[in-house]
């Protein structure tokens, strides 16, 4: 079963990007399963950055296949602009990307409703990058979608895009005041990019499971983090879509009897983007250097993260959740210099010790967190590849995390570059 799913265990914004580059130059195809355009994957080689939002972080590698799955949500002006800056940087992916034709597509009412939502005074601000993705989820449950496959047909495109078009105007002008541009307008708009996204297109689970029988190496990438999934994240702050491992089979057509193994991707401290309940924020000095050393800025947006310790509790959840067996920890580096690091090991509300993740929003909010302190250490980390050349307080730092969540690291980023890394153990 040579199938592995990547997941984020936090909020997002883990490192995803440079893991999954990294770990695909053993894999034949990398698959991405959930999420659209407001994620951002940052991978960093040969002292160039790249940032990647809907186009699998496999691509650099020039044997290497990759899928957008049906469980991807896709802006088709976006996707086309990706693959335009991809192939004038020297990318070929002729014969390389595939995306999936059942996929649904964003419309330009998306963003217009998710931006609407967000302004309103009368609404609960999520923090949502306001690209369309949650309107378009909420579209694809009420089966009122246009997925990839509604471009072959121009005739039955253009009785859905006219039903949603009447439906959206009446709608967004009565909750916003909102006018949509005509109908003809957005039709050009998509017909502009069909032929381009149909030279791509194709049935991507049919794809996978012959990929599979052939005994070809499957990994599996996600976008946000686990505590962002819509249905284990802290909702209703969360994305809308499923994050955690199981959206891998959900969003690509893989049979869950198919998935080997499970790897999480775990920053050393913790961040998150937009709104919502965050236990082990910092608000100090210590923040402040997380964030600017972390260089904790969004990868889609630019808006600034909010930083944190390390919460094991997170940590716990997330490996439970997804059935992970090992992890992969990044950003080691940003904590050199620090003479305290914690870890919160618990949440302490109204007299009650929460080791494990509540579901109520409310104790999450209000609670007082549980540390546990370590000594910090002066040497710099940066760039080391092993693991025994690590300040001893730096591997007594990671060894607690590993005995605190009760599971092996089989990787450990030291920077942002591919070089930049300590590995442990081999993916498949």
């Amino acid at each position: 079963m040579p199938v592995a799913v990547i997941v984020g265990m936090q909020w997002g914004d883990e490192g995803k990007g440079k893991i999954i580059d990294l770990l695909a130059e053993n894999a034949d195809v990398v698959a991405r399963y959930q999420g659209g355009h407001n994620a951002g994957h940052t991978i960093c080689f040969n002292e160039k950055q790249f940032v990647l939002h809907l186009i699998p972080s496999g691509i650099f590698h020039e044997d290497k296949l990759c899928v957008i799955g049906n469980g991807v949500v896709v802006d088709p002006q976006a996707l086309v602009a990706e693959m335009h800056q991809l192939e004038e940087t020297g990318i070929n992916l002729q014969g390389r990307l595939l995306i999936s034709d059942r996929a649904n597509i964003i419309m330009p009412y998306h963003g217009t409703s998710d931006k609407g939502r967000e302004s309103e005074s009368g609404f609960q601000k999520i923090g949502t990058t306001g690209r369309g993705i949650g309107p378009s989820y909420a579209d694809k449950i009420a089966r009122a979608g246009i997925r990839i496959c509604d471009l072959r047909d121009e005739a039955y495109l253009t009785e859905r895009l006219r039903a949603n078009h009447d439906e959206k105007q009446k709608i967004l002008k009565s909750l916003y005041g909102t006018e949509l541009p005509g109908f003809n307008s957005l039709l050009d708009e998509l017909m502009s990019h069909r032929e381009t996204i149909l030279k791509y297109t194709a049935d991507t689970h049919i794809f996978l499971r012959d990929q599979i029988a052939q005994g070809k190496h499957i990994l599996c990438e996600g976008a946000q983090g686990t505590m962002l999934d819509v249905d284990h994240g802290t909702y209703p702050f969360v994305t809308s879509s499923n994050s955690t491992a199981g959206g891998a089979c959900t969003g690509l057509g893989i049979p869950p009897t198919k998935v080997d193994r499970v790897l999480g991707v775990i920053k050393a401290y913790t961040t998150r983007v937009g709104e919502g309940p965050f236990p082990t924020e910092l608000s100090d000095a210590d923040g402040e250097r997380l964030g600017k050393v972390g260089h904790e800025f969004g990868a889609t947006t630019g808006r600034p993260r909010r930083c944190g310790w390390f919460d094991a509790v997170v940590a716990r959840y997330g490996v439970h959740i997804n059935g992970v067996d090992a992890l992969i920890l990044t950003k080691v580096d940003v904590l050199d210099g620090f003479k305290t690091i914690k870890v919160c090991t618990g949440y302490k509300y109204k007299g009650k010790v929460f080791p494990d993740m509540p579901a109520d929003p409310g104790v999450m909010a209000n609670c007082e967190p549980v540390y546990a302190e370590f000594d910090g250490w002066s040497e710099n980390t940066v760039g080391i590849q092993d693991h025994d050349k690590l300040p001893q307080n730096a591997k007594d730092y990671i060894s607690r995390l590993s005995d605190l969540v009760e599971t092996p690291f089989m990787m450990i980023s030291t920077g942002p570059d591919r070089e930049q890394t300590i590995q442990r153990e081999s993916l498949f």
